[in-house]
């Protein structure tokens, strides 16, 4: 008898088939909430939502820069930043160095500034194939010092978040970034300036419990898991099932916890405006 690991929802996608079909190679996939059968380049045509029932796949940090960025206008900093085995953590190194071929990244946060709809804002994108969006200490410091370069300039910054948490091989240096974050989150607003946060599928942890819910702000993806602790966790804390759709974005929204939830394909549109209506210069 084999034992298998449990599968671990928020390490990403598992691979995807390939299927051939007469003389050419297709590839396909089932919609995890519907079921039904995706061709994958036609999902790509759109922007990876099903168009059955508009599950919302996860896609990686360039995909969704590329979505929500006017063309050419990302200008990058602190890409050369890279995590270290700070406290000689077993395996950390090997497992950077697979995060890093996998996602093609330095680090899990990719960081910038942009226009969106002819509005010049900074902007930070969590990446999901880079140890789930785990926050270390480089990702906490890029996004607090793109929030400082933002809150000099007076720019608005519009985050993505996706991830399981801390950085559990960085120890305290991973929480110390929960404070280090909002502190800078903290100093930007103090100068009047907008964070806009939106949250993707899954959402958790230390970034849930940090700079995430810290925006002014913040809108979900639909039905993006959103939360501290995980629901099976919950249950097995208070011994008790929890309701139908807990920690869901739908769940959050009708209890107050975020301000709306909005289709990918509407989220530049959504942004722009909301850009528009803070910009300072038009005050």
């Amino acid at each position: 008898m084999r034992f298998r690991k449990p599968k671990n929802t928020l390490e990403g996608n598992t691979r995807l088939p390939r299927v051939v079909t007469g003389e050419t190679l297709e590839s396909y996939l089932n919609c995890p909430r519907c079921k039904k059968v995706l061709i994958m380049s036609e999902l790509a045509d759109r922007t990876n939502v099903c168009f059955y029932c508009k599950h919302h796949f996860m896609i990686n940090s360039r995909q969704r820069l590329n979505y929500i960025c006017d063309n050419n206008s990302f200008e990058e900093i602190l890409k050369e930043l890279v995590s270290s085995n700070i406290i000689n953590f077993p395996g950390y190194d090997r497992k950077l160095e697979h995060a890093r071929l996998e996602s093609a990244e330095n680090e899990a946060v990719v960081c910038g500034f942009c226009k969106i709809g002819g509005s010049r804002a900074a902007v930070f994108v969590m990446e999901p194939y880079f140890m789930m969006g785990s926050m270390g200490s480089v990702v906490g410091e890029k996004i607090t010092t793109l929030f400082e370069s933002a809150a000099e300039d007076n720019l608005p910054v519009v985050g993505f978040t996706v991830s399981g948490g801390a950085r559990m091989q960085e120890g305290i240096a991973s929480l110390m970034q929960m404070a280090k974050t909002v502190g800078a989150v903290k100093r930007h607003g103090d100068g009047g300036n907008l964070f806009l946060c939106v949250l993707t599928n899954p959402t958790t942890g230390g970034v849930t419990a940090s700079f995430a819910m810290g925006a002014d702000i913040i809108v979900s993806e639909p039905f993006a898991l959103i939360g501290f602790a995980g629901p099976r966790v919950i249950e097995q804390t208070i011994k008790k099932k929890l309701p139908e759709g807990f920690q869901r974005a739908e769940f959050l929204l009708e209890k107050g916890f975020i301000d709306d939830i909005i289709d990918r394909r509407k989220l530049k549109s959504y942004i722009s405006l909301v850009l528009k209506m803070h910009n300072k210069e038009t005050d």
